[in-house]
């Protein structure tokens, strides 16, 4: 199953909507720079990461998508994945950590 889901949520993305998706997960925002770059990184747990504004090069243990606004990724835990802000006005993300269940297949 690829990491990546096109178009999770409609833009401009809800965070309520989010939370709602992942009620056992943390939340928080991250607001990047044009160039920002999350390389290399490994979690003891799983990882949601929704775009809400920008493009983001996201690489997910090999595989790799630009995703927009609304695009959702699920990274599972001790995954390597990096993260790369790619147009010239940054971006901003929501994530969180937890565990993945059948609603988040």
């Amino acid at each position: 199953m690829s990491a990546f889901r096109s178009n999770a949520y409609g833009v401009p993305v809800a965070p309520d909507a989010i939370r709602a998706d992942f009620p056992d997960f943390t939340f928080d925002t991250y607001i990047d720079p044009p160039g920002q770059v999350w390389a290399d990184f490994r979690h003891g747990s799983d990882e949601f990461v929704v775009v809400a504004e920008g493009h983001v090069e996201i690489e997910v243990g090999g595989e790799r998508s630009l995703c927009k606004p609304g695009d959702l990724v699920r990274i599972p835990a001790g995954v390597r994945h990096t993260l790369r802000t790619t147009n010239d006005s940054g971006s901003v993300w929501h994530y969180g950590y937890g565990t993945f269940g059948s609603r988040h297949g």
